[in-house]
């Protein structure tokens, strides 16, 4: 039985474009469950679309189908492609949307981003080109409502995936954005900002898990230790987020206005053992330093 058909888009809510795909989705189905995941994405950012696609869609019961949709490549030759990952389906476009998705099921992905191949893994998918399944016609700057919309709401009714065009054997993915081990210290970046300010990281907590105390350094500062929650915390903080990713953040405020982070910022995470440990704070709390506490 098919779940819901989740929707994730650049598309925001000033315009009737949302409201249009879904149309189109009930016109074919009108008995499907529709959910918003988020129509905020920034608009064209694929990485930030990406993120936020792969660290929601495991919430979701099996069956769902999740049409993601940040396309700046819309009308040119870009592949519109629908993908079967465990009980998931996916369904947009050949960009890179996917990239996280395919981390979760052991698809290996070049480093510098590229083709990864479908062969030997769980994940099995399509190029849409079965015209008979999308709208009667089909704009060059639209196929949210035209080829995406459309394609779900059939596969929601029972179409196996297998009618909607050839297979595919390989799917576009995105530079990785995972961390590097180097001299004992873990280097990454912040790679989402939510609205509240909490720049999250690529740094996972199986990664952090090698250390006992770790120290923190972003943006020219040091921060001691992880905290379990935002609140009883005072200035710039660090935890484990929701996304099971380290996350940095500021107690009743905006840590990425108040300190400059940003997508890109530097992250280096290391043992507090390789810090002069007499001028760190007490291993009771957390605390934070500034960078002329560092030894050497």
């Amino acid at each position: 039985m098919a779940g819901p058909i989740v929707l994730l888009t650049d598309f925001g809510e000033r315009d009737g474009y949302v409201g249009t795909m879904k149309g189109v989705i009930l016109r074919i189905n009108p008995s499907v469950t529709i959910v918003d995941l988020s129509h905020t994405i920034p608009p064209q950012d694929v990485t930030d679309g990406a993120f936020v696609l792969g660290t929601s869609y495991r919430y979701f019961p099996a069956g769902s189908i999740f049409v993601a949709v940040v396309d700046p490549g819309v009308g040119s030759e870009r592949r519109a492609i629908a993908l079967s990952a465990g009980a998931y389906t996916f369904v947009g476009p050949d960009n890179g949307l996917f990239t996280l998705v395919l981390a979760d099921f052991a698809v290996p992905t070049p480093d510098g981003g590229g083709l990864a191949s479908l062969m030997g893994t769980p994940v099995t998918g399509v190029v849409l080109e079965k015209s008979e399944y999308f709208l009667p016609t089909v704009s060059a700057t639209f196929h949210g409502r035209d080829v995406f919309a459309p394609v779900a709401a059939h596969h929601s009714l029972g179409v196996p995936l297998a009618a909607f065009g050839p297979p595919l054997t390989e799917v576009v993915s995105l530079p990785s954005q995972r961390p590097r081990w180097e001299n004992g210290a873990l280097s990454g970046q912040v790679i989402h900002v939510d609205r509240f300010g909490n720049a999250i990281t690529n740094i996972t907590r199986a990664e952090l898990a090698r250390l006992t105390l770790p120290v923190v350094e972003v943006v020219g500062l040091q921060i001691v230790g992880l905290q379990h929650q935002y609140a009883g915390a005072s200035g710039l903080l660090a935890l484990i987020g929701s996304s099971d990713r380290l996350e940095i953040a500021l107690n009743g405020g905006n840590a990425a206005v108040e300190f400059g982070l940003a997508v890109g910022t530097p992250v280096v995470v290391e043992e507090a053992r390789l810090v002069d440990e007499a001028r760190l704070p007490s291993r009771e709390g957390s605390g934070m330093i500034d960078e002329e506490s560092r030894s050497g």
